[in-house]
């Protein structure tokens, strides 16, 4: 059975930095694409960063703060933020594509099959 299991969130102030980490559990991992998502409070889970086929992809708010990066020999995927802002405050996911999204679906959640249960982000101001 397929696990991704996220650690690393935390509460910080405005302009902090944290790293999140999400270790799976399955071979070939490789072979994976994988994706960081959020959820707010009241808002839809929305795509943060992702690797598809060795390419980074980001949401425009994160782009020049956030960095994912993928450890195929730990079989962990990172996403290191930088200079948080209150609105980056929610529940980070990660999931993984059996199938890798072409690279304009890599924000659509229906494209990954196995999620982990999220670490809670809270950022203050």
């Amino acid at each position: 059975q397929v696990q991704l299991v996220e650690s690393g969130g935390g509460s910080v102030q405005a302009g902090g930095s944290l790293t999140l980490s999400c270790v799976a559990n399955y071979g070939n991992y490789e072979r994976y694409c994988m994706g960081w998502f959020r959820q707010a409070p009241g808002k839809e889970r929305e795509g943060v960063a992702a690797v598809v086929n060795g390419l980074s992809m980001y949401t425009d708010s994160v782009k020049g703060r956030f960095t994912i990066s993928k450890d195929n020999a730990k079989k962990t995927l990172y996403l290191q933020m930088n200079s948080l802002k209150p609105e980056d405050t929610a529940m980070y996911y990660c999931a993984t594509a059996s199938a890798c999204p072409r690279p304009g679906s890599w924000s659509v959640e229906n494209e990954y099959n196995y999620w982990g249960r999220g670490t809670q982000v809270t950022v203050s101001s």
